[in-house]
């Protein structure tokens, strides 16, 4: 059975003030998306799940969906502030969904096999994916054996502004003990820094391995999700700011041995376009991968 790849894409309409100015990053009107879906489905991925919201998915569809219709088994999830909720009530003046770990939540019903997970506005390389999939595919994984692709921390930050990252620290056999999500990380002269919410600044080398959300799950993951969110929503759910980070999940899962997480590194470039002006540097980017002979010039051309 072919892994599935699930696309978290519900934040692009508010990231971006509408899917109409997510800026090309390809030569021929590719998106960021396009390079990682191409490199998915490449690697072996058989199906894609986008998790979006109602209120784009038409236009999602029409400048995005609808291109891979013919190429892979497509569908969609839907992540809303009323989503999964059961009986609790959010708080009137809550105006978006409530995470990360939210977002997968609600593909519980579409998925059932293996599958990776991946933030519809980051480029994660194809080695990353091969890797990934491979994982997925061996038959001797348990049903609480899960992975994530780990990254440089000094790779994978923005020049435009302070970004989520998740921190990670594994043993010798590269197995993950901890992840804590540090949101506000950036740059500095001597490496990077983060601040924590009374704003103390926290240092950290730049050579920390991070997590950029691809990770890779069984099926039991929904389970684990559902126990957790009902969780949360009793404790912060109050809250309108909220969220549940799929790091904070999966590090109480490590945490009380319910789960494995073997951290694959990978020597891939990534990037992302978390800011409008990011989309630069991932132009020119994806025009070095292309020029080094790893994408074709008009990447569906031939599809």
């Amino acid at each position: 059975m072919k892994p599935t790849l699930l696309i978290l894409a519900a934040g692009l309409g508010t990231r971006y003030g509408g899917l109409k100015q997510i800026d090309p990053v390809g030569p021929n009107g590719e998106i960021i998306i396009d390079y990682a879906i191409y490199d998915a489905i490449n690697a072996g991925f058989g199906k894609l799940v986008f998790v979006i919201q109602h209120y784009f998915e038409n236009a999602f569809k029409e400048k995005i969906g609808s291109k891979f219709d013919n190429l892979v088994e497509t569908a969609y999830a839907y992540q809303e502030v009323n989503t999964c909720l059961g009986d609790f009530e959010p708080p009137k003046d809550r105006d978006k969904p409530w995470g990360t770990g939210h977002a997968i939540l609600v593909a519980r019903d579409v998925i059932h096999e293996p599958f990776a997970v991946i933030n519809a506005d980051d480029y994660y390389g194809p080695n990353s994916f091969k890797t990934m999939a491979q994982f997925l595919g061996k038959k001797d994984l348990s049903n609480n054996e899960y992975a994530m692709v780990g990254y440089t921390l000094r790779d994978t930050l923005s020049e435009y502004g302070p970004v989520s990252r998740g921190l990670c620290e594994c043993d010798e056999q590269m197995f993950l003990r901890k992840i804590v999500e540090r949101k506000k990380v950036e740059y500095t002269a001597t490496g990077a820094r983060y601040f924590e919410d009374d704003g103390t600044e926290r240092l950290l080398t730049g050579n920390e391995i991070v997590s950029r959300n691809l990770w890779g799950f069984q099926p039991t993951i929904f389970h684990h999700l559902k126990v957790q969110f009902q969780r949360f929503l009793k404790e912060r759910g109050c809250d309108r700011n909220a969220e549940l980070f799929i790091p904070t999940v999966v590090d109480e899962l490590v945490e009380e041995k319910k789960a494995t997480v073997k951290v694959l590194r990978t020597n891939d470039e990534c990037f992302g376009v978390t800011f409008r002006r990011d989309a630069v540097i991932a132009t020119r980017c994806i025009r070095l991968l292309i020029d080094q002979g790893l994408y074709p010039e008009n990447l569906w051309e031939q599809s």
